[in-house]
């Protein structure tokens, strides 16, 4: 993809936003025709029902193995959201202990454990290795997340860590030891819509539900090559509602 390209999607991203918000209010110059903001979101949802699905998978496994950080989800929950009524996404903000959690579910498993694949140019030096023009480069995001210079037990699940020691790192592409979207002008151009799909949905359901295993085993963490990072085996979760019965209605 040439940079060009990129400017083009990201432009039609925040036309999209733009649009969807001139035509819902009926106001504004930024109306766009139906059958492009059809396409336009066609486009997002797609290319972000896969990867935020396997994303809240492994949260969700990494919870259910780790009892006592799902406790501290659900308290906070408890604590901003009444009992009565389903989280709003104006709650997210208030949650910032699940936003960890989600930050080290992707920094652990990435959905995409190789990045996009890039194209040198021209000839050029890396690090002192001579990169011939028409190198095609990969990063391992698995292994940069994991890397023991950086991240302290790397291999834990420790969401702590971005309220302590890693407060102020980002998955926006800002920060390159954290970069489960990319990083610079080819970062992925669904990364609001995606951040708020994840937030509010695991939100949402931890605050309804109580999750449990059918057996006292640790859930299999055995990943499976693919396109996206895939759990290798299915899980079976037990729901109990947690709520207020008019909750659900």
């Amino acid at each position: 993809m040439a940079w060009e390209d990129y400017d083009v999607m990201n432009s039609r991203v925040s036309k999209l936003t733009l649009g969807v918000k001139g035509t819902l209010h009926g106001k504004g110059n930024e109306r766009i025709p139906s059958d492009d903001m059809g396409c336009d979101s066609h486009s997002l949802i797609l290319g972000g029902a896969d990867t935020t699905t396997v994303t809240l998978t492994w949260a969700l496994c990494l919870l259910l193995n780790n009892r006592e950080t799902l406790v501290k989800v659900q308290e906070e929950l408890d604590l901003h959201v009444s009992g009565d009524r389903q989280v709003k996404e104006s709650d997210v903000k208030n949650l910032v202990y699940l936003q960890a959690v989600l930050k080290e579910t992707m920094r652990l498993y990435p959905a995409g454990p190789l990045s996009a694949p890039h194209e040198s140019i021209e000839d050029c030096t890396v690090a002192g290795y001579h990169v011939p023009a028409g190198t095609q480069l990969l990063f391992n995001l698995s292994k940069l997340h994991r890397d023991p210079h950086v991240w302290v037990d790397p291999n834990e699940f420790r969401p702590e860590r971005f309220l302590t020691t890693h407060l102020d790192v980002d998955v926006r592409g800002q920060h390159f030891e954290l970069i489960p979207f990319g990083s610079g002008r080819r970062v992925c151009p669904g990364i609001s819509f995606a951040q708020q799909v994840m937030h509010l949905t695991l939100a949402t359901f931890l605050h309804a539900f109580e999750i449990t295993t059918s057996s006292d085993e640790p859930v299999d963490m055995t990943e499976k090559v693919g396109l996206t990072n895939l759990k290798a085996t299915p899980f079976e979760v037990h729901l109990t509602p947690r709520l207020a019965i008019k909750a659900y209605a």
